[in-house]
């Protein structure tokens, strides 16, 4: 009895393994988690799947959540940008300039920008080909084979939302804040005088 539970634990942890194996595979785009309104480093973290070699991989941007503007050199890769008729970078392809990513190899791919105001999400689209001109397409949803790396978006310490659903930031909470700020200073300047007053009273009666 001992025996089969043993051997259909270890079934069980090998099972979970792979899974874990599997899922860690994915195209992901690091943090997981950023705020709004601020500039963040996002780094692509690519693993080979396959037995063959990665040469390129595709990543597109959605510009309403996130402004792209700038991306780390890589050795043995060079990249080039996509923009759309206003000039804004809406993707980057990295194409190997020597042998990619081989199987049992990742490859990280670093670009820096502004996270828009009002995002509360960024979806990252990813294209990966491999050496035999095969494409794996990392945009699909939450929890299917092929997932788009989804990165969530905080709002900023004292944002609010208005009546059309638009993040703000919170005037009142700063109006707030100055007002607890000069509350703070009278109260100090006050207890200065009171104090200064016993002192002048403490004394008076002692000469008396």
């Amino acid at each position: 009895m001992f025996k089969k539970f043993m051997m259909t634990a270890s079934s069980m942890l090998i099972a979970s393994m792979l899974l874990v194996g599997i899922a860690s595979a994915h195209v992901v785009v690091y943090p997981k988690e950023t705020t709004q309104g601020t500039y963040e480093v996002f780094t692509v973290r690519v693993p080979s799947e396959k037995d063959i070699a990665t040469t390129k991989v595709e990543v597109k941007f959605p510009i309403d959540s996130v402004a792209i503007s700038r991306f780390e050199p890589k050795a043995g890769w060079k990249y080039e940008i996509a923009k759309d008729s206003a000039g804004k970078i809406t993707g980057v392809t990295w194409t190997a300039t020597g042998d990619g990513l081989g199987s049992t190899e990742f490859g990280d791919f670093s670009m820096q920008g502004k996270v828009a105001a009002a995002a509360t999400q960024i979806v990252w689209k990813a294209y990966q080909t491999y050496k035999d001109g095969s494409v794996v397409e990392w945009v699909g949803a939450n929890g299917s084979d092929k997932p788009a790396s989804v990165t969530t978006v905080k709002a900023a310490a004292g944002a609010t939302t208005d009546s059309h659903g638009n993040v703000t930031a919170g005037a009142h909470a700063e109006a707030g804040k100055d007002s607890s700020s000069k509350t703070s200073l009278y109260l100090s300047i006050a207890g200065v005088v009171f104090g200064a007053l016993a002192l002048v009273v403490s004394l008076v009666r002692r000469r008396a």
